[in-house]
């Protein structure tokens, strides 16, 4: 069994669902349907799910996007609980004791140097661990970069804001909602089909017009709609944000 590589991401202990799936003995394909099943029980309980598991992506050998998560320790906790056997066990072994490993790691004194020859030392280490973090942290920067674009809108916002992140109208990201099942016409009005109605994506309101001698209801998505909304057009599409995209390309020219 390869040792369950943990790193530090957004000040968090996390380790990836593909080193995962190689050591519980599953495809990852098989690992990532078990992670979003885990995934919609928590959000059906109004449980932070990305205490658990966090959404992110890699590159693939064809330099093809691929979605992953970043595993913390309760995430590898739920993923052991499933598990029996001599597999599960040694899992379970496995991943404590790399977390306790960078934990500890994490909490270790910093001792002053108290020559010159140990101070230049301590500088080279610290370079090295940089430059180490940056290059297994590389690929997860474009993913924060979007959360961080979400985090700072707390608002309800109109298909036609989201579509912008893509650069698409909102007429084309209604029909691609529409194609993968989301969400259907009604009266002029997108609605969500039940499957996703009580998730929290989106609210409809009604809005007056003609001096109040007239309604219409407007479908707005809330933040929590326009990550699953990011997350389905990675998936299924293969779509990504215009600030992902130019990450990306700024990231293949370093």
């Amino acid at each position: 069994m390869n040792q369950l590589k943990v790193i530090s991401f957004d000040g968090k202990l996390v380790t990836d669902s593909r080193e995962v799936a190689e050591m519980v003995g599953k495809s990852h394909d098989q690992l990532m349907r078990s992670i979003r099943t885990y995934i919609s029980y928590l959000d059906s309980a109004k449980m932070q799910s990305e205490n658990f598991f966090i959404d992110s992506s890699y590159k693939n050998s064809q330099n093809k996007i691929m979605p992953c998560y970043l595993l913390t320790k309760k995430g590898c906790d739920m993923v052991a609980n499933k598990m029996t056997g001599s597999k599960g066990v040694q899992f379970t072994a496995e991943y404590v004791t790399r977390f306790e490993q960078m934990e500890q790691k994490l909490q270790q004194p910093f001792n002053l140097p108290t020559t010159y020859k140990e101070a230049l030392l301590q500088l080279v280490e610290k370079v090295d661990e940089n430059e180490k973090l940056q290059l297994e942290n590389k690929e997860l920067k474009p993913k924060a970069s979007y959360y961080d674009l979400v985090l700072q809108n707390k608002s309800l916002l109109a298909i036609s804001t989201i579509a912008k992140d893509y650069g698409l109208s909102g007429t084309a990201l209604n029909k691609i909602l529409h194609e993968l099942g989301i969400q259907y016409k009604q009266g002029g009005t997108w609605l969500l089909y039940q499957k996703y109605a009580p998730k929290g994506y989106a609210h409809s309101r009604t809005q007056d017009y003609d001096g109040g001698t007239k309604s219409k209801l407007h479908t707005y998505w809330t933040q929590k709609g326009r990550m699953f909304i990011y997350q389905i057009l990675k998936e299924k599409k293969g779509i990504l944000p215009i600030i992902e995209r130019e990450n990306e390309q700024l990231r293949l020219v370093d």
